[in-house]
């Protein structure tokens, strides 16, 4: 049997040639950004095209960093990410419902890391009501790497105030930040 005898492969339900860029949202406060949250980033890139970063406003949660500030942090840390991997990162602010602000980006899937069980079982109640407002958005689950499962910006943050040393979890640029915040 030569090539030209072969049957052709057939495809089940396949996409139209024109496969427009898909979106994923990664929600956070970003208060400051670490290591593992730019850990999620770089392998976000890897499942979608274009990566929009939400910065959540969330006022109760009284962040160190104004809004802007950590805008300009997650800019300045996300640039070389973009450009190594020649994915496209974007960075907003949002104040909304996270499937109001999906869906305004056209997001087609929600990327969100887990640490331990604890961020789980938050993200599992999550998930529930987020795919009862909008079951077209996915929700990507991404452990974190071992090396950053520890590190939460809470605690950074106390670390800090409290003159520990924070190499190990923030780049140098984040670390100059937070020890200005802090009177270092």
């Amino acid at each position: 049997m030569t090539s030209s005898d072969t049957p052709a492969a057939t495809v089940l339900g396949g996409r139209s040639q024109t496969v427009a860029p898909r979106v994923g949202l990664y929600p956070g406060t970003f208060d400051p950004v670490t290591l593992g949250h730019l850990d999620i980033v770089r392998r976000s890139l890897r499942l979608v095209d274009h990566l929009v970063i939400g910065v959540a406003i969330n006022r109760d949660k009284g962040p160190m960093f104004s809004l802007e500030e950590r805008v300009a942090m997650i800019e300045a840390e996300c640039g070389p990410i973009a450009a190594a991997s020649g994915g496209s990162i974007e960075v907003r602010p949002f104040e909304t419902l996270l499937m109001s602000f999906a869906e305004e980006l056209g997001a087609s899937v929600i990327v969100r890391g887990l640490r331990a069980v604890a961020d789980f079982e938050y993200e599992f109640q999550m998930v529930g009501m987020n795919r009862a407002m909008n079951d077209q958005i996915e929700m990507a689950f991404l452990m974190a790497d071992p090396n950053h499962q520890a590190i939460a910006s809470k605690l950074v943050k106390e670390i800090a105030r409290l003159g520990g040393d924070i190499s190990k979890f923030v780049t140098p640029g984040v670390r100059q930040a937070l020890l200005r915040k802090c009177g270092r």
